[in-house]
């Protein structure tokens, strides 16, 4: 087994429990302040960035992709101007040129009509209207002579303004048309008229002059917003327009608006001179930020992108750095706890020694004085109880001799005396100590199973501490499980350099309070009897041993202490006798 999963092991049993828990939250809150202060440094940034590009970016491209729109729609409505006042201006030249008694002749307004028609084009017909509103001359295609205008609101607003320009209408013609009126006079009234209508076909020819996609549309709507020319996808000449033109009749105007078919749309609106009229262009906005939202994807895309690839960075560094901070902690309080322990143990070393010193000055009373009496006995005359006395002599002298050998034990812990290895056979050992304990175990009932591997490699160790070890643990075990328990001892072999031996018992178990102390000098749970050393001496042994040792338990289940044996001596313990 490694050293690390050792150490796995045994570092609950060295750290205070309270002093784990704290330290877990302790390194999960320095984790989570150090994940929020780097996302705080890096996505907030970068979140900044991202928002201000969108919205700079956003305008400049709309700006770029409106600006074409508001020149074309300028363009456009300058030629629709143009041509009225081109219309307009020849209707003006012909009062002019003409006085009202040629124009009244038929045959001289067909004569200009028809100049009009090959010079001009667009012109549908031409009429004068006398004081009373009464059409006297008439060239063209309809029978329009003598038709009463004299209770026509066009009539009344050319005879005060001048001048006079309709919006689209059917009229007595029934097509689309604009009529142009401009005022003229003789010696005898002033209010007489010249009228001429215009095909608006000519209308259509200007806004196909535009140019425009497949998704774009443009029209003429009045003031009331209906319809002037047809539209693609939103009506028909004289028909109500879904858009109603802005207030005021000066400058270009740009709305985003929702479209019967719920599309978004961007209208730009402008007010035609002397025609009641707006021209309007609608593009669908996806075709006029088509660009830019295929560059807000993109955006988007590598802003995703780049966040969760600096996210798994944040947390991948940030989780390797709290790693390291805590493995340092941890091995800076482990060296601190193995330094308290040592501590520890060099008391009771010195304790022990103390101890030990004084139980062997009167043991050593005890011995000569049952040599001596054995001496007297083996000299004296033969009587009754004289064998029973001998016995009991060699009793004494045995139990003075097993004292001896525990208080060298002692001193031996005390003073850290060099181990004596030797070879020995691990399951060997352990039948040996099971033979010191076999009294209590079968009086008790308790059930030793042995589960041993018998082609075992012999290893080099110290027998007598070895045996102690094992000992320790088993008395544990021992005082653990109820009458008539379970306690199973198996060995294997761990890897080339380790032998591995567990002890198990179907005992009482112990808390994870209880597990994290067992090691610690002093510590029991046997009240009133039980030292604390056992484990804690246990412990030093196997680590002086070159082993390792560790422990397993559940509560109300059971207990196992694993025992690790090196097969070969540590380089800096005692040589083999």
């Amino acid at each position: 087994m490694a050293e690390s999963r050792w150490w796995q092991y045994f570092k609950p049993n060295i750290f205070d429990p309270g002093e784990d828990l704290q330290s877990t939250d302790r390194y999960r809150l320095l984790r989570r302040n150090i994940v929020v202060l780097m996302m705080l440094v890096t996505i907030i940034p970068l979140t900044l960035m991202a928002v201000i590009n969108y919205h700079q970016y956003r305008s400049s491209l709309t700006d770029e992709i409106i600006n074409p729109m508001r020149l074309l729609t300028s363009k456009t409505k300058h030629s629709f101007e143009l041509f009225l006042e081109e219309k307009l201006s020849t209707v003006r030249f012909i009062t002019s040129a003409y006085p009202v008694e040629t124009l009244a002749n038929e045959k001289n307004l067909n004569r200009i009509f028809r100049v009009l028609k090959k010079e001009f084009g667009g012109f549908v017909d031409l009429g004068l209207i006398d004081c009373k509103g009464i059409q006297v001359s008439y060239a063209g295609p309809y029978d329009l002579l003598a038709k009463d205008y004299s209770d026509q609101a066009w009539y009344h607003e050319v005879t005060i303004r001048g001048t006079y320009v309709s919006d689209v209408f059917m009229g007595y013609r029934n097509f689309p048309h604009i009529a142009i009126a401009v005022q003229l006079g003789n010696e005898e009234c002033d209010n007489w008229v010249l009228r001429a209508t215009i095909d608006t076909s000519l209308f259509d020819n200007l806004i196909a002059a535009m140019g425009l996609d497949a998704e774009s549309d443009a029209f003429l709507i009045n003031d009331k917003g209906v319809f002037q020319t047809n539209s693609k996808f939103y009506g028909k000449v004289l028909e109500k327009c879904p858009f109603l033109p802005p207030p005021g009749n000066y400058g270009i105007h740009i709305e985003e608006e929702m479209d019967p078919k719920g599309r978004e749309v961007i209208v730009v609106y402008t007010h035609l001179e002397n025609f009641c009229c707006n021209l309007v262009m609608v593009k669908p906005k996806s075709v006029v930020l088509k660009t830019w939202f295929t560059l807000k994807s993109e955006m988007f895309f590598i802003f995703i992108i780049g966040t969760i690839f600096i996210l798994l960075t944040i947390f991948k560094m940030t989780g390797v750095l709290v790693k390291k901070t805590r493995d340092a902690d941890e091995r800076r309080e482990l060296a601190f706890r193995e330094l308290e322990h040592a501590h520890k143990l060099s008391s009771i070393g010195r304790l022990a020694a103390g101890v030990a010193h004084e139980i062997n000055n009167p043991l050593a009373v005890i011995n000569e004085k049952a040599g001596l009496m054995k001496d007297l006995l083996e000299r004296a005359e033969p009587f009754d109880k004289k064998e029973k006395f001998m016995e009991v002599t060699a009793s004494i002298q045995k139990s003075v001799e097993r004292c001896k050998t525990i208080t060298h034990r002692l001193l031996g812990f005390a003073r850290r005396m060099e181990v004596q290895f030797e070879l020995l056979d691990v399951n060997d050992v352990i039948r040996e100590v099971l033979g010191f304990l076999e009294k209590e175990y079968l009086y008790r009932g308790i059930e030793i199973r042995l589960e041993l591997d018998e082609n075992l490699p012999q290893i080099s160790s110290d027998l007598g501490q070895l045996q102690q070890v094992f000992l320790n643990i088993l008395t544990n075990s021992f005082s653990a499980v109820e009458d008539n328990g379970l306690v199973i001892i198996r060995t294997w072999e761990e890897d080339p350099e380790t032998l591995g031996v567990s002890i198990e018992d179907n005992g009482c178990g112990m808390s994870k309070e209880t597990l994290d102390q067992i090691f610690e000098p002093f510590f029991t749970t046997k009240k009133g009897y039980g030292t604390g050393l056992g484990l804690a001496i246990t412990y030093g042994i196997v680590q002086k041993l070159g082993g390792r040792l560790k422990v397993e338990s559940q509560e109300g289940e059971g207990t196992i202490f694993y025992v690790f044996l090196r097969k070969a001596p540590p380089s800096n313990t005692g040589e083999l006798r």
